[in-house]
């Protein structure tokens, strides 16, 4: 998947530099450019950075701190290694299938308001992608203790400053708020245990920012390139465990004991090819 969004992102950026040289020899009213309203429809590569350093976290008091160890009834660590993705097998030795880039798309309505060489903008925005967060424990048992989540979708409010070298095209940089439908999943092994999720499904605040260029293919039409960086704040999620013998890790750690993956941020890059008409 890495070489396929950097054939996207290359294919993408090579049709931007076409059509930026065909605008630019073009005689359009410039004058007229990127002032006003706009509609915006966009696709591209939804990636998450290197997460290798995850983990599972555990409460086994009830504090809502997630700093306690699940212990064995010799007092070890019950837990005896982590991976980011999905578990597959019952041991950490085999690793885990690593987290996958997926692809994103979505529209957004905006207006523009152009001041000679300079344009401020805000727009509206609603998105979804595929990307899916894995983060695996494993214990001594051994068992495997898996926690997935995804964005069903999102919804952005942004403002943008950008400069236009006499219309033709635009440079900007871009930021707001944003808020996202995350979906999370448990899977183990373990059956010795009751695993309820808790907060699953809500939605959460986060924001964007970032930047792109776009270049007018007719005095309506533009087509355009666009960075962004997200992360959304993801931390009410979480496994409850519960019942098991009397020296089961989890009874002899408190009987409720509750987990979550490590970073309380969801977080992951765009990387949008975008197509524009303006009014």
């Amino acid at each position: 998947m890495q070489r396929s969004r950097i054939f996207i992102c290359a294919l993408l950026a090579s049709s931007f530099c076409s059509t930026a040289a065909f605008a630019q020899d073009s005689g359009f009213d410039r004058d007229s450019h990127f002032d006003g309203p706009y509609i915006t429809a966009f696709g591209g590569v939804a990636a998450q950075p290197s997460d290798a350093r995850d983990s599972v976290v555990f409460d086994t008091n009830g504090d809502g701190v997630y700093e306690d160890t699940v212990r064995t009834s010799s007092g070890a660590n019950a837990f005896t290694g982590f991976c980011n993705g999905r578990a597959t097998s019952n041991v950490p030795s085999t690793g885990c299938s690593n987290d996958k880039d997926r692809v994103e798309y979505g529209g957004r309505i905006g207006y523009d308001k152009r001041m000679g060489n300079i344009v401020v903008g805000v727009l509206l925005e609603g998105s979804g992608n595929d990307i899916l967060d894995g983060t695996t424990g494993f214990s001594s048992t051994p068992a495997f203790y898996e926690l997935q989540r995804g964005i069903k979708f999102n919804a952005s409010a942004r403002a943008r400053v950008g400069y236009t070298p006499g219309g033709g095209a635009l440079f900007y940089a871009t930021g707001g708020v944003s808020g996202a439908k995350i979906n999370h999943s448990f899977r183990t092994s373990n059956t010795a245990n009751t695993f309820t999720e808790v907060n699953n499904d809500k939605m959460v605040l986060g924001y964007q920012y970032g930047g792109g260029a776009e270049v007018m293919l007719t005095n309506n039409i533009s087509l355009g390139l666009e960075y962004l960086f997200n992360r959304y704040n993801d931390d009410k999620y979480y496994v409850q465990v519960s019942g098991g013998g009397a020296t089961n890790p989890f009874v002899l750690s408190g009987g409720n004991v509750r987990m979550q993956p490590s970073s309380e941020n969801f977080t992951y890059q765009s990387f949008r090819g975008t197509l524009s008409f303006r009014f």
